[in-house]
């Protein structure tokens, strides 16, 4: 059961209870969504390039056409999620357990070409459609796991202890998509293709299988299904009328550009400019990650004792210089180590704050509104920042193209070396610096939003003892 003490006449502090089982299944959930989306959507950009030769133009261009689509569906399917009323499953579940078979489909055929790889505008036409497709069903699982820590708590606190496990499971997941294409891919001694596909099956096929099985002890509030959705265009209209939201969008487009052209751009400055593959290939990330774990626990210590806004910004800031700093060092083997584990630092902190940001914006919607609408705003959210997701490739497949970068090539002129390292540190420092001058003005903070999520949480509590009291009537408890 959930309570709140008074520390004093003033602040009131929430105290939630969240079961371990929940806990581990929404890192699981978060894991399994993660490694799917992230070679779906990281390392195909090489794989379509490099290794089928489909030409930075085609893909560079099938990344702009997939803009439209992946700006449509997030809010389209968010509402539909927040509209679901299954009395067996929920409104979250049914999509996890009976999406994840469809996830793993579509995720093996992005490796599949059904075309003649010979044949450029057919492979352009076969990439094209896989992100259309693979990507649909991302947003259906994604705007889910995405939401879940604003509807199984409320507290800051509480809302950390659920992101541990999701930041160290999303930082595994992110591991994965990033080690296993550098040893399978970008390597100087490149395994034959058959290994590389093999292991994108067996990829697809486990992590299908822990999504299907979180969903069983997932833990989601059933008494939302009470209430009397907005309508779609009136939900819109009060979404954008969230003047925290917007605020948290602007950031969350930056640094979701600052985001994307790392996970894009790392497989060529490992390959290209270290000129590494294999174990030594995986060192430099490994590094990153490792200290992306170690400070998992740090964050979560600093988030009890200080604002989450004043960590963020902090967090943006590490981040910010790390960028800037690796571009210094970042040319020979032993000094990017360090740049690689400044990076770890800050996005370890990045991983467990975003999602927390955009849960205070939800509860403040809730205030507003009186209703619980997590994957619309999850939707309107990807509406938002989607289209970095395909303009971060497409600006870096640009700038190494304008610095001369040939995908025929296994060594890389000087110039083309430094058009990667401008793309993979200049320009992502860049976006940071103008996501910490946006989140500046993010307004959820200090005793009168702690009173509001106070009396939040007395309002769950009277909605669940309404729910409990619906099912008492029909005979159901």
């Amino acid at each position: 059961m959930k309570k709140m003490t008074e520390t004093n006449s003033v602040s009131m502090e929430i105290e939630e209870k969240i079961p371990a089982k929940s806990k581990l299944a929404f890192g699981g959930a978060t894991l399994a969504s993660g490694i799917l989306s992230g070679l779906g959507l990281g390392p195909i950009t090489y794989y379509y390039n490099v290794t089928l030769g489909l030409s930075e133009y085609w893909t560079g261009l099938a990344w702009i056409i997939f803009i439209v689509w992946n700006a449509v569906n997030d809010p389209l399917f968010g509402f539909v999620e927040d509209r679901t009323k299954s009395k067996k499953y929920g409104r979250r579940i049914p999509y996890l357990r009976f999406g994840s078979p469809i996830y793993t489909i579509l995720f093996l055929l992005c490796w599949f070409p059904l075309v003649n790889v010979n044949v450029e505008i057919a492979l352009f036409l076969n990439y094209l459609i896989i992100l259309y497709a693979f990507d649909t069903i991302y947003t259906i699982i994604g705007l889910i796991t995405y939401s879940l820590p604003a509807e199984m708590a409320v507290s800051s606190k509480s809302r950390a202890s659920i992101m541990v496990f999701g930041s160290i499971f999303s930082a595994l997941g992110t591991l994965i998509t990033f080690l296993l294409p550098i040893l399978l891919l970008t390597s100087q001694d490149v395994p034959p293709i058959e290994v590389f596909l093999t292991t994108m099956v067996i990829i697809g096929i486990i992590c299908g299988l822990i999504l299907f099985v979180s969903s069983y002890f997932i833990q989601e509030r059933k008494y939302t299904q009470l209430e009397e959705p907005l309508s779609y265009w009136r939900g819109l209209i009060e979404t954008f009328k969230n003047k925290p939201f917007l605020i948290f969008e602007a950031c969350n487009f930056f640094t979701t550009l600052a985001q994307y052209i790392l996970t894009t751009a790392v497989f060529y400055y490992i390959s290209f400019v270290l000129e590494l593959g294999g174990i030594m290939g995986m060192l430099p990330l490994a590094l990153f990650f490792l200290f992306v774990f170690a400070f998992t626990i740090v964050y979560n210590k600093l988030l009890s004792k200080y604002e989450l806004k004043k960590v963020y910004m902090i967090i943006l800031l590490l981040i910010g210089a790390s960028f800037l700093l690796f571009f210094g060092i970042g040319w020979l083997f032993e000094t990017a180590i360090i740049g690689m584990i400044l990076l770890g630092i800050g996005f370890s902190g990045y991983y467990m704050t975003g999602q927390m940001l955009i849960a205070d914006v939800i509860d403040h919607d809730e205030v507003l509104t009186k209703k619980r609408r997590e994957t619309s705003y999850s939707g309107v959210n990807a509406l938002l920042t989607k289209p970095a997701v395909s303009l971060a490739p497409w600006l870096f497949l640009l700038i190494i193209d304008a610095f001369g970068f040939d995908n025929n090539l296994t060594t890389q002129s000087p110039d083309a070396k430094l058009g990667i390292m401008i793309g993979f540190c200049i320009v992502p420092a860049i976006f940071i610096l103008l996501a910490g001058i946006a989140i500046k003005f993010f307004p959820l903070h200090g005793p009168e939003w702690k009173k509001q999520k106070v009396e939040l949480h007395k309002i769950h509590q009277e909605k669940e003892k309404i729910y409990l009291e619906t099912l008492r009537k029909e005979g159901k408890i």
